[in-house]
């Protein structure tokens, strides 16, 4: 069977009769340590000393942006396999759903049990990338505009959901908050994470046929995807700055998104911040 982690769910649970069960996931570190999804929808690591022999000596909230699965059998007369989806967004609960009834129902939005950014990009490109195409006529009525033009049209498009998320990314708890956090010096400031995420993939889903700038995606990789053991304590800068630095480039090329989103065609003298979002998109 392998390693895996218990889970209990103090969260409400669309079945009732589940919510005192003990599940269990492989969608985390499988070191046989025990988490808890709280009544406000965060996932807590309890203290004690799991099967890798890295403890804690206290709970620890576990930020998260993806899905797992929790899963458990009920042992009855006809046994029976229990198995839910539970999607976390910026380290809160946003569903929990039974995993038949995300097979079953087109109109809810497909499980991503992978947690990487990367295959998270990947998958938003791949489903972009499926729609159909309106078809340019030869004459150029209804072309393809240019890349740079797709780009700013793109911006228009999005701007309400651009602005939204710069929002959060500049009040009290989404900015102010996790940078005190890492003077702080308290593990809340790796739920920062998640925020850096939702802003790549926003900024990626402006152009999803073009990739990235590499240096850009070096920085976002090594400030996310990491989880806090109680070692990092002792080289609390090394292992946190990261964290903070790809969350400043991102929401700089969030704001950049924002600031020139209503440029109608591209300009002749490039402002500074708009010409760094061109190389952010390779278009430079």
């Amino acid at each position: 069977m392998g390693l895996y982690d218990t889970v209990y769910c103090e969260c409400p649970l669309p079945d009732t009769r589940h919510q005192d069960l003990d599940f269990q996931t492989k969608n985390l570190e499988c070191l046989m340590d025990t988490y808890t999804i709280t009544q406000d929808g965060r996932l807590v690591r309890r203290a004690g000393i799991g099967f890798g022999g890295e403890g804690l000596d206290r709970d620890t909230e576990w930020p998260l942006h993806g899905d797992i699965r929790i899963y458990t059998s009920v042992k009855t007369e006809t046994p029976s396999w229990i198995e839910y989806v539970v999607r976390f967004t910026h380290g809160r609960v946003e569903w929990i759903r039974p995993l038949a009834e995300i097979r079953k129902d087109s109109d809810l939005p497909p499980a991503n049990l992978d947690l990487s950014l990367e295959s998270s990009l990947a998958g938003k490109t791949a489903a972009v990338a499926a729609e159909p195409q309106p078809a340019a006529s030869e004459a150029g009525e209804g072309a393809a505009p240019s890349p740079e033009g797709a780009l700013l049209g793109s911006l228009r498009r999005d701007r309400g959901e651009l602005e939204k998320l710069l929002s959060e990314c500049g009040n009290h708890w989404g900015y102010e908050d996790p940078v005190y956090r890492f003077y702080h010096q308290s593990f809340k400031v790796y739920g920062l994470q998640g925020t850096t995420q939702a802003i790549v993939q926003k900024l990626q889903a402006l152009a999803p046929d073009r990739p990235l700038s590499p240096w850009f995606l070096q920085i976002v990789e090594a400030g996310t995807g990491k989880t806090f053991k109680y070692e990092d304590n002792a080289r609390w800068t090394e292992v946190t700055r990261p964290i903070l630095e790809a969350f400043f480039h991102a929401r700089f090329f969030l704001e950049m998104a924002v600031r020139y989103a209503d440029l109608q065609e591209p300009p002749r003298m490039l402002p500074s911040g708009y010409a760094a979002l061109l190389y952010l998109f390779g278009l430079r």
